[in-house]
C-alpha cells in the first residue's frame, strides 16, 4: 500500500479515465464555462497554501486551549469556522481525538471523501484501494505499514468519511512539550497525523531533523 517515504505499489487511476477528465476539463474552456486561471488557483490554494497548515493551526490550538479543545469536539465544524477555514455547504465536520486507550483511524471507503478545508488535497495512498479495502479488514496492519504500533489494549477505530461527514483527527500531544507555543506545536503535526495513520513527532523528531 503507498505512503510517503515507503515503496509500495501505487493504484493510479486508469488512463482512460484520467483522459476524460482532462477533454471535460478542455471541453468546459473552449465553451466559455470554465476559467483556466481559477482552476489553477483553485488547485494551487489547496495543494500549496492550504495543505495540511489549516488543520495544524486547530489542533496545536486544541492542545493548549482546553474549552477550544471542548468545541471542536463538540462541534467541529463551528470550531474550525472561528479561523475561517470554511468547508462545503452542508458538509459536517467531525473531531475525533486520540488518547493512550483510543487511536482513530480515518479512511472513504467509497472514494475519496476528505476535509479540503483543513488538510488540503488528499494523498495518493488515501485514495488508493488497498489502503480503502484494508483501513477496514486490517487497521492494525496498516498503521504497521505506516510505522505506527499501538498496544494490544490500545482500541483502534476506523472512521468512514462520506459526502456530508468528514473527519479530523486531533493526535496525542507528545509528552515534553509543556510550555510549548502554539505555533511551536504546529510543527509536530503532520497531515498524516490528522488521518490518523501515525502519530504527532517528538521533540526528538524536530531535534534529528525528522
Amino acid at each position: 500500500m503507498p505512503h510517503d517515504g515507503h515503496d509500495h505499489d501505487h493504484t493510479e487511476p486508469p488512463s482512460d479515465v484520467a483522459l476524460r477528465v482532462k477533454s471535460l476539463e478542455s471541453l468546459l474552456i473552449d465553451k466559455g464555462l470554465v476559467d483556466p486561471a481559477a482552476i489553477d488557483a483553485l488547485v494551487d490554494r489547496y495543494a500549496h497554501r492550504v495543505g495540511p497548515q489549516n488543520g495544524k493551526k486547530v489542533v496545536a490550538r486544541a492542545w493548549t486551549d482546553p474549552e477550544f479543545k471542548q468545541r471542536l469536539l463538540d462541534d467541529a465544524r463551528e470550531a474550525v469556522g472561528e479561523f475561517d477555514f470554511k468547508g462545503r455547504p452542508g458538509e459536517r465536520l467531525v473531531a475525533v481525538e486520540n488518547t493512550p486507550e483510543v487511536h482513530n483511524l480515518v479512511v472513504c471507503t467509497l472514494c475519496s471523501c476528505y476535509p479540503w478545508n483543513v488538510l488540503g488535497l488528499p494523498p495518493v495512498w488515501y485514495k488508493s484501494a488497498p489502503y480503502r479495502a484494508r483501513a477496514v479488514s486490517d487497521p492494525r496492519g496498516v498503521l504497521g505499514e505506516f510505522g505506527t504500533e499501538l498496544p494490544d489494549e490500545v482500541e483502534v477505530r476506523v472512521w468512514d468519511s462520506t459526502a456530508e461527514m468528514r473527519y479530523l483527527v486531533v493526535p496525542e500531544r507528545p509528552t515534553g512539550t509543556e510550555g510549548w507555543s502554539a505555533e511551536q506545536l504546529e510543527k509536530l503535526i503532520t497531515r498524516n497525523s490528522m488521518i490518523g495513520v501515525e502519530q504527532a513527532k517528538s521533540p526528538a523528531d524536530l531535534e534529528g531533523g525528522a
